[in-house]
């Protein structure tokens, strides 16, 4: 089963910047998926079946911890529950953090949407924020109009400074 993919939406965990949320016991995705579960998410139960079935709920499609491991949640093909209006032609990857993302993060970013680009060319990069709506009609998505301010960087930014760490969203 595949389906039509447009769009790459990069978002963040919203949990304290620098911290692991990964363990040897509970992989980060894990962890979000929990996050998931009590805000009421559910997976069908075939695509769970099929991939991942330990995660009952889990919106995204890949995570990104501060050690720079990638976890996956949702398989490509399974629709994804992280942004409403657009998770049938998305995928979702998540860093664990806010704002400020660790070297690790940065390069396993810069490596995955690298391999979803060579796999789906045409797809858009994007951050979570940048999919709210234009309310006052004028072509941008400013600020102001964010539903959300994740991810805590400009997607855009990273993207034209080559998919490099940008310098004020770099964790120490």
């Amino acid at each position: 089963m595949s389906r039509p993919i447009s769009l790459i939406v990069i978002h963040c965990s919203a949990s304290a910047n620098g911290r692991q949320q990964g363990s040897r016991i509970q992989s980060a995705a894990a962890v979000i998926d929990g996050w998931h579960v009590q805000r009421g998410f559910q997976r069908q139960s075939a695509a769970r079946a099929a991939f991942n079935p330990d995660l009952a709920a889990i919106g995204y499609h890949f995570v990104l911890d501060t050690d720079g491991s990638k976890h996956t949640g949702r398989a490509i093909a399974e629709v994804g529950a992280h942004v409403q209006g657009f998770n049938s032609q998305s995928i979702g990857i998540c860093l664990v953090g806010t704002s400020r993302f660790t070297r690790a993060q940065w390069d396993a970013l810069h490596s995955l949407v690298k391999a979803l680009k060579a796999q789906y060319p045409a797809a858009r990069v994007v951050g979570h924020r940048d999919l709210s709506p234009d309310k006052n009609g004028d072509g941008t998505v400013e600020p102001a109009e964010w539903l959300k301010t994740c991810p805590g960087f400009n997607v855009a930014d990273w993207l034209q400074a080559g998919m490099k760490p940008l310098p004020a969203n770099l964790q120490a």
